[in-house]
């Protein structure tokens, strides 16, 4: 696996872009969070005028050897079916991403499907799905490493086309149980507090996934460790997205965290490198009960609170706009100056 480096973003320009967007006609803060978010961008890109160039949805799609046990309400199959559905278009995320016109793309990190080569599809695959985690590690470190490279391969081939924003959502049958995993390793939660109904499942199914999760736990006793908490229980989407978000930063690109399950790519990627957490912009706040207790960890302010819990990214698109927003008043709204417009007494 390579090394990353990642800078903070801070420094003298934060003084100069709060000084620009208090100088907006508006009161002092009237604009919320756009105003944190447009301070954040300027300070990714270290400049008073951001621009938000060639941004790029992508959904990272992998499986998982828990699932078979009944960590998920739906079969393992319902992965590959879903990758299916994404590249007809018939999914909510390519709803959504044709609405706001961000282009979107896939990614085969580990479904244990073979799609061929098809357009809208990206092969990262690492291998047929991950080992069953209540048995043995989910992946071995050869593979964790592998992931993680072709996350940041992904990050170089966009950036080489001007790309300085990206987005990130996950399709996995059974992810948002290696997620609570995640979550409880790096949070010093109680498993119970990280531990939600996924895809729907009833308190029946939701007591035997808590203890099938307890179980895991037991085999490996407690992991403080994010790449060791990645490789015991994550799936090979989510050491993906861990790669994508460690290049992107180093990149001083703009991340877009969608809900749970990239929530705990964002977590690992914090980490093992702090400052990352000053690229990623939280896009909204999901319903599933471990990403509270993540977003508590991770000291982060969601842009969005609808009550989403679908995953693929669909709380990136539904962001996006904010972003653009918060862009556009920094750069094109008056000043008080070149409105002639009086500023308070």
């Amino acid at each position: 696996m390579r090394h990353f480096k990642v800078h903070p973003t801070g420094g003298a320009l934060a003084e100069l872009l709060q000084k620009k967007i208090d100088g907006k006609t508006k009161p002092m803060g009237a604009l919320g969070q756009l105003e944190s978010l447009a301070l954040q961008i300027g300070l990714i890109q270290q400049s008073e005028t951001p621009q938000l160039i060639e941004p790029q949805m992508l959904v990272f799609a992998g499986d998982h050897g828990a699932a078979k046990a009944g960590v998920s309400a739906y079969p393992q199959d319902v992965t590959w079916q879903m990758v299916e559905n994404f590249l007809a278009g018939g999914a909510a995320i390519n709803v959504f991403t044709r609405t706001s016109g961000l282009p979107l793309a896939v990614v085969d990190c580990g479904v244990a499907h073979d799609f061929g080569v098809r357009d809208g599809l990206i092969d990262a695959k690492v291998a047929a799905g991950t080992e069953n985690y209540l048995e043995a590690p989910a992946m071995t470190a050869e593979q964790c490493a592998l992931a993680i490279d072709n996350g940041a391969a992904l990050v170089a081939r966009y950036a080489a086309q001007g790309c300085n924003v990206i987005g990130l959502g996950e399709m996995g049958i059974g992810n948002t149980a290696s997620a609570s995993l995640i979550t409880h390793c790096l949070s010093g939660q109680p498993l119970a507090n990280c531990v939600g109904r996924g895809t729907g499942l009833d308190d029946a199914g939701l007591l035997r996934k808590q203890q099938l999760l307890g179980q895991a736990i037991t085999r490996t006793r407690a992991i403080g460790n994010p790449m060791e908490a990645l490789r015991q229980f994550g799936g090979f989407e989510i050491a993906t997205m861990v790669g994508v978000i460690l290049a992107a930063a180093e990149r001083r690109m703009t991340v877009l965290i969608d809900g749970f399950v990239v929530g705990a790519a964002a977590l690992v990627a914090i980490r093992t490198q702090p400052a990352v957490r000053d690229y990623c912009v939280y896009c909204h706040r999901s319903a599933e009960a471990g990403h509270r207790v993540q977003l508590e960890a991770m000291n982060a302010q969601p842009l969005l609170d609808l009550g989403l819990r679908l995953g693929e990214g669909t709380g990136v698109v539904l962001a996006w706009p904010l972003l653009k927003a918060a862009v556009g008043f920094l750069n094109e709204m008056a000043s008080f100056a070149s409105a002639g417009v009086s500023e308070k007494i």
